[in-house]
């Protein structure tokens, strides 16, 4: 398929598939005409990717782990994957994530406390 035809099925636009393919993420084959094909397991890669992203993850760290995972949401990293390098920087990336959840909450918990301040007679908590 061509990238108009993945952006469709992905709904992903083609100039974000261009990105991917920049970054190393999508390696699709290029017909005489030069223009990129792409087979069906392009469109479970780039959902794949985006989900990678959606979750946080930088293309750098993408690009080190997408070899090695096989099943839909999940993230299974090989022992030879896991170099001290890759394990660094998933640890910097969980504690970045870590961050962002305890600001999340921060947030969270000091909208529900304007809440409970200016409407106290409301009868159904906010609670997330």
């Amino acid at each position: 398929m061509k990238i108009g035809e993945l952006s469709r099925h992905t709904g992903v636009p083609a100039r974000m598939l261009r990105y991917y393919e920049e970054q190393d993420l999508l390696h699709p084959e290029r017909a005489e005409n030069g223009y990129r094909a792409y087979d069906t397991s392009a469109v479970y890669r780039v959902q794949q990717i985006r989900g990678l992203l959606d979750s946080g993850l930088t293309t750098e760290i993408i690009r080190r782990i997408l070899p090695f995972l096989t099943e839909p949401d999940e993230i299974h990293v090989h022992p030879e994957c896991l170099t001290e390098q890759t394990a660094a920087l998933l640890r910097g990336e969980a504690d970045r994530i870590q961050q962002r959840i305890d600001c999340l909450a921060r947030n969270r918990d000091a909208i529900l406390a304007y809440l409970a301040a200016v409407q106290p007679d409301t009868s159904r908590p906010l609670t997330g």
